[in-house]
């Protein structure tokens, strides 16, 4: 099993993870996102009240992934629990923390916002290019 340690890196790359929650009916909605890491947990944003939004408001498990963008065959992926759901200026202060590690500037859209916290609680690594 990895450790955070292992996993940690590969969120802190500027890469597209993609992010699964759970549809009311149990199925999975999966959508491509930009995570960054707040201490032990993974962060995300959206826009509030979208679908992701809700889903995690009505069951906070989810799964993220990542693929490392110098090596796709490269990977790691988390399945934990949302454990905090943050809207107005501190979401915007870790939206912005994001957006600088993708784009080199602030987030554009200014207001309308939730950030999630996410614990990790099962991690994996996994180099399939030998």
């Amino acid at each position: 099993m990895a450790t955070w340690e292992s996993t940690r890196p590969y969120f802190e790359r500027a890469a597209v993870a993609h992010l699964a929650t759970l549809l009311p009916d149990g199925a999975p909605h999966s959508v491509p996102v930009w995570v960054g890491v707040e201490g032990e947990s993974l962060a995300v944003f959206m826009i509030a009240d979208s679908r992701k939004d809700k889903n995690l408001q009505r069951d906070p498990r989810v799964a993220i992934s990542v693929t490392n963008p110098e090596n796709p065959l490269d990977m790691a992926s988390v399945r934990g629990v949302a454990t905090r759901r943050v809207v107005g200026a501190e979401a915007m202060e870790i939206v912005d923390r994001i957006a600088v590690a993708y784009t080199g500037e602030p987030y554009e859209l200014r207001s309308g916002l939730a950030a999630y916290l996410i614990r990790p609680e099962k991690l994996q690594v996994q180099n399939y290019s030998g």
